[in-house]
């Protein structure tokens, strides 16, 4: 017995501090994979050991499932990989986490929609201590607002596995037709959605979402780009000028512009009808570009641009965070082996397959390699690049109550849809914003 437990305290400390020493030393190449000699990368064999993993539907998570093999034959690590639809995945951790479950021992989540929740409750084990002295896992190429979307008090809570950020579709043929360059500021959307604008000929200038709560990930950027932010210094921000100045030019481009029915719009709306050749501009997450930009058999595949943000008065400041993440549970009896999975999926080798899957991933070096980017058009890498680094790293209110949050402030574009008082409409969501902050504070 007192051998056993010598052992397993033996196995706690290679991983937390000789496992970092031996990769520094040599034990792993740049491209994350473990040495021939030492499989596991950790000063010992991983054969009969397994953890549990939770993963969401997404393409980050069908590229970690197809090379997970490879991952379980190198290391002799078995991982037991469960997926579930994205809600099902946040009840299933919620429930299991609040139970005190050391199940599972690593988990995909959506940090801008989960992490406050769960740092709040103690759920997520911070990963600096992993990161810190892994000069090999190089945490440097990381952008530094992809982190800011996985950072909850000051740690590190999840390791990021895809971005997105808010770029500008556009209709080359059109502009070309009309002689207009392409908007790089607001001024000039508002003006060249004017000017195409011609619904009698099937053609709408301007499209993105109009439903309530999901059009407030698409509003952060005319926020920001305006000089405004959802919250300043911890208190709701909503009613400032700058702030109102970038939700009236979302509501100008959408009432004046925008299709009909613009309420019933979310992503999936906007980008069809973008696809369908039935707009002249479009804004959403990059992630969505191979919908926004048509089948081979669209009559507008050939004619589809990709632009920066456009900028307001403080610039062009589009969004540029992780959708999602790769968290380890605080629970989990089994760290060592956790981070090793963490450490592999996040890898530079990894993130370079997953993303010739399709899969925009985080890491700065891969964007810099013409292997990185092969299948993506040339306009959206440029356009990608830039957003990492001028972009902010999040998209929607950083509250516990992210949906609540969204309501409220969703609402003032719908007033303004309606022709109501924008400025009336965000100092009552303003007040309402506070109120749900207050009640969080004092939990």
């Amino acid at each position: 017995m007192k051998h056993t437990l010598s052992r397993n305290r033996r196995a706690v400390l290679i991983s937390g501090i000789t496992l970092l020493a031996c990769l520094t030393a040599g034990c792993r190449g740049d491209d994350g994979k473990p040495s021939e000699s030492d499989p596991g990368g950790m000063g010992e064999t991983l054969t009969g050991r397994s953890i549990t993993a939770y993963m969401g539907n997404s393409p980050a998570a069908e590229a970690i499932r197809s090379l997970l093999p490879e991952f379980e034959a190198r290391t002799g690590l078995k991982v037991d990989l469960t997926s579930f639809t994205n809600e099902q995945l946040s009840q299933k951790l919620s429930v299991q986490f609040a139970a005190g479950s050391s199940s599972p021992d690593v988990f995909m989540t959506r940090p801008l929609e989960e992490v406050k929740s769960f740092g709040r409750h103690g759920w997520l084990q911070p990963l600096d201590k992993y990161v810190a002295n892994d000069s090999n896992y190089d945490f440097a190429d990381f952008s530094r607002t992809v982190i800011e979307s996985v950072t909850y008090g000051g740690k590190i809570a999840a390791m990021p596995l895809s971005t997105e950020q808010q770029i500008l579709f556009y209709r080359k043929d059109l502009l070309a037709q009309a002689g207009l360059p392409v908007p790089q500021t607001m001024d000039e959307l508002e003006a060249a959605a004017k000017v195409l604008h011609d619904p009698a000929g099937g053609v709408f200038g301007f499209v993105a979402r109009g439903q309530r709560n999901a059009l407030v990930t698409q509003l952060s950027s005319f926020l920001y780009s305006e000089g405004g932010d959802f919250q300043v210094g911890g208190k709701a921000a909503i009613n400032t000028p700058e702030a109102i100045r970038g939700i009236s030019r979302y509501v100008t481009l959408l009432k004046r512009y925008g299709p009909p029915g613009v309420f019933n719009i979310g992503w999936q709306q906007a980008a069809g009808l973008f696809s369908q050749g039935k707009a002249a501009f479009y804004t959403d997450a990059s992630a969505i570009y191979s919908i926004a930009m048509g089948s081979n058999q669209s009559s507008i595949a050939d004619n589809v641009g990709i632009a920066m943000f456009p900028a307001g008065q403080a610039g062009s400041k589009p969004f540029n965070v992780t959708a999602w993440g790769l968290g380890m549970n605080a629970g989990s009896t089994r760290k060592d082996a956790a981070w090793l999975f963490i450490r592999w999926a996040t890898s530079k080798e990894v993130v370079m397959k997953s993303q010739q899957m399709g899969n925009p991933g985080a890491r700065t070096s891969v964007w810099n390699d013409p292997q990185g980017v092969t299948g993506f058009p040339s306009e959206y890498i440029s356009v990608v690049m830039q957003s990492m680094r001028v972009g902010v790293g999040h998209d929607r209110p950083q509250v516990v109550q992210v949906g609540q949050a969204r309501d409220i402030i969703g609402d003032i574009v719908i007033q303004g849809l309606l022709d109501e008082d924008i400025t009336a409409a965000a100092d009552k969501a303003n007040r309402e914003f506070q109120a749900l902050i207050d009640r969080e504070n004092v939990k």
